[in-house]
């Protein structure tokens, strides 16, 4: 036997060691990062002893009802006065939130309008605030405070979002907190506008705001917001938003002191907890009417907005009981390197959209509307990535989730035996827009985006086209803006706005709402540039629904070594008004004409030059042949579609001139392809033989699942693997270092480079 001694067993520690040891721990903690145990939990915190006592006091249903809707229209009021006063274009038109949280942290009332994705996302600083600063004796929480945030990884979207942060007391007690939250854009990240695409860390985005005290006494303070303002490209953005946020949050408080002289603090406890448990309440209720099955669904991704690539969005909907739980284990791994990742809070805010916008608009707006719903992720995926890998650009991952989501739902709504909820198509659910910056032609440095991205095409109902470009995703009340408005601030015009364009619509029984083609030129500064954002530029980001279509593809294109503002000065009749005509009959002698993925890192632009985009199409719903012949002949006349395209996808025979239908060859026609559906058709088990590969095709770059096995990821080949749950990084070449590397080899099959290389 060996005589090797063996240690002790581990001493039980006293009371008072674990004491001790708990104050080394906290005296000597070196960093208060991101906190899991906030960010992953997206219910209610726990009814207080507080909250208890409040309720059995005040719980009267009509008392209740009128302190909710008197706290209601507090927020609307806040809402509001950020919109006319606010200074960035995400204030004006709408991204915007503001709302009333109870003492815990729990967002218990939000505005009625702005941006509903955070409803479910900005109580978690405040959290974070009672947790670490609350008893700080170097920070501490008091009356006339308040606190800055915009670092997505305590909470919020990305880091364009800021809120500002109130905690209101009643006789020296907290009783609850106040927030605004704005879509600010410009953040000092290495590229304008506040989202860079070229961001390979969380370093690069910017500024991190992790929630600290920036008021006192109702007051900025002026050495902090110094610092602020000299770590943006918009300093006086920076100031006066701050401010804006600030009053707004101040009128909120002056309508709950208000409630508070009136009808007590009690009674403003209890109408705050009985909001938040009435909405979880009904929302299990609600689900539990639905159908106990599952749904699986997938969308997919087409670029990490630095290459093209194919990263899978993989959802899996199953509901049991009254339990409705999301699994989007299969999804992509995270992508260390590029910032098309989110964090999970991210994907459960654009989900509740799913809920509160879509599925039951009904619900007072608030945190709880998601509470019971579960949410299942691997870990370090695209859908819930580490706090190490950037996210600046977490749309693209929490958009297409949205859809993976609002699909799966769609199916669920259709199996209901009795509906409440109309079935809906997904929306379209890309920012086509573009992100702008550099000198005005006032000199100032701007960095920021177009509204236009709030036009999205909603996606076709059961019984009813998709209505154009109506709304984002993420907001149903935004405002697309005026174009004219912003042109004054900044050095270039929109010379194509809000023009539909013809063939992209997505086809279906009931056809998606279009979208709108923008081109815009840089006219008076020589330091300005454009960026676009966007997945779906080679394969669509949604889905159709029940045979309907899903939306086009949608390219960035370019006209260089051109000055348009020339051309329509000299010759007018040479500008066209529509992409398709520009780039495919070049009017511009001379000039240069591409088209790349909608994806565009920031890029500098000479006077003149053209960049083009189209708006997207919300999804198609039903079989196409079932499409009532005058609707097709109406989109022709509305210029949605072709002559040529009616024929083909709708085998509608009508009279080119007249447009007159021919219901007796209509329904020949739609019969011949009918019976030639079924010639082209086989055995769904010899289909399978044919269709299923054990493996993703090597000619790809592929991330995620492939078919059923969720376990294992793919990771840009076929033969590069990990398992789901063994966190790994993922790391991408830089696409400058991979096209050197494919032309020197060029050289060297040439023997071009001779002894250089040795």
């Amino acid at each position: 036997m060996s005589d090797m001694k063996m240690p002790n067993a581990a001493k039980t520690l006293s009371p008072e060691d674990v004491k001790l040891v708990k104050k080394f721990l906290s005296d000597t903690t070196l960093f208060l990062g991101p906190d899991p145990e906030i960010m992953q939990n997206h219910d209610l915190m726990p009814r207080t002893d507080v909250e208890d006592k409040c309720i059995k006091k005040v719980n009267e249903t009509h008392m209740i009802a009128k302190i909710r809707d008197r706290i209601q229209a507090g927020c609307d009021e806040g809402y509001e006065m950020v919109e006319q006063m606010g200074a960035a274009p995400g204030a004006k038109w709408g991204d915007v939130i503001t709302g009333v949280y109870s003492a815990s942290g729990d967002l218990a009332i939000a505005s009625a309008g702005g941006v509903l994705i955070f409803s479910t996302l900005v109580h978690h600083p405040i959290k974070f605030i009672i947790k670490n600063w609350m008893n700080d004796p170097t920070v501490g929480v008091r009356e006339g405070d308040g606190f800055i945030h915009n670092d997505s990884r305590y909470g919020n979207v990305h880091n364009t979002d800021q809120s500002m942060i109130l905690p209101i007391f009643h006789k020296g007690e907290l009783v609850c907190w106040v927030a605004s939250t704005v879509h600010e854009g410009e953040n000092g990240a290495i590229e304008p506008g506040g989202m860079p695409s070229m961001a390979e860390s969380p370093c690069d985005e910017g500024l991190k705001m992790s929630p600290f005290r920036v008021v006192e006494n109702y007051q900025i303070k002026r050495d902090i917001l110094t610092f602020l303002q000299n770590s943006v490209r918009e300093p006086k953005l920076q100031y006066e938003d701050m401010k804006v946020k600030l009053y707004a949050c101040l009128r909120i408080k002056q309508r709950v002191e208000e409630t508070l002289n009136t009808d007590g603090p009690e009674a403003l406890i209890s109408t705050l907890r009985l909001t938040m448990e009435n909405v979880r309440a009904e929302v299990v209720r609600r689900v539990s009417e639905w159908p106990d099955m599952t749904v699986r669904t997938y969308i997919i991704q087409d670029s990490t907005l630095r290459e093209n690539c194919v990263v899978k969005i993989n959802c899996k909907l199953t509901k049991t009981g009254d339990r409705l739980i999301f699994d989007f284990r299969g999804s992509s791994p995270e992508f260390t390197n590029r910032a098309t990742n989110t964090i999970v809070a991210g994907l459960k805010g654009m989900l509740a959209q799913v809920f509160l916008c879509y599925v039951w608009p009904d619900l007072p707006r608030g945190q709880a509307a998601f509470a019971p719903i579960e949410v299942i992720t691997d870990p370090h995926s695209i859908v819930n990535c580490s706090y190490d890998a950037p996210n600046s650009q977490s749309l693209m991952s929490i958009f297409t989730g949205f859809t993976a989501g609002q699909h799966a739902v769609a199916k669920f709504l259709y199996s209901c035996p009795e509906k409440y909820t109309k079935v809906h198509a997904p929306t379209f659910n890309m920012i086509n827009t573009f992100i702008w910056g550099g000198v005005s032609q006032h000199g100032e440095t701007l960095g920021n985006l177009c509204a236009d991205l709030n036009g999205m095409g909603a996606g076709a109902r059961s019984d009813m086209d998709g209505e154009h470009a109506l709304a984002p995703i993420f907001a149903t009340m935004a405002d697309i803006g005026e174009q004219e408005l912003n042109e004054e601030d900044v050095p270039f015009l929109q010379l194509v706005s809000k023009k539909m364009t013809m063939d992209a619509v997505a086809p279906g029984k009931y056809r998606g709402g279009q979208g709108y083609t923008m081109m815009v030129s840089t006219k008076d500064s020589e330091q300005w540039g454009f960026m676009t954002v966007c997945q779906g530029a080679k394969i669509p980001p949604i889905q159709g629904l029940f045979g309907g279509y899903a939306c086009g593809a949608y390219p960035l294109c370019k006209v260089k070594d051109v000055n348009v503002y020339d051309v329509l000065l000299n010759e007018p009749e040479k500008f066209k008004h529509s992409i398709a005509e520009i780039m495919n009959e070049q009017p511009f002698e001379g000039a240069s004409y591409t088209t790349h993925h909608m994806g565009m890192g920031f890029e500098i632009s000479k006077k003149g030059e053209l960049f083009m985009i189209s708006q997207g199409a919300g999804a198609g719903y039903g079989d196409l042949l079932e499409r009532n012949p005058d609707a097709v002949i109406k989109d022709i006349e509305e210029h949605l579609i072709s002559q040529g395209v009616a024929e083909q996808l709708y085998k509608v025979k009508f009279d080119p001139v007249t447009l007159s239908v021919n219901y007796d060859a209509t329904k020949a026609a739609r019969n011949d392809e009918r019976k030639a559906r079924l010639a082209r058709g086989v055995p769904f088990a010899e289909f399978i033989k044919t269709w299923n590969q054990p493996k993703p095709p090597a000619y790809l770059q592929y991330f995620g699942c492939w078919g059923d096995d969720v376990d294992t990821l793919y990771a840009g080949g076929p033969d590069i693997t990990r398992k789901a749950n063994e966190p790994r990084p993922n790391y991408m070449r830089n696409p400058k270092d991979v096209r050197i590397d494919e032309l020197e080899a060029r050289l060297a099959a040439l023997g071009a480079h001779g002894d250089e290389k040795k």
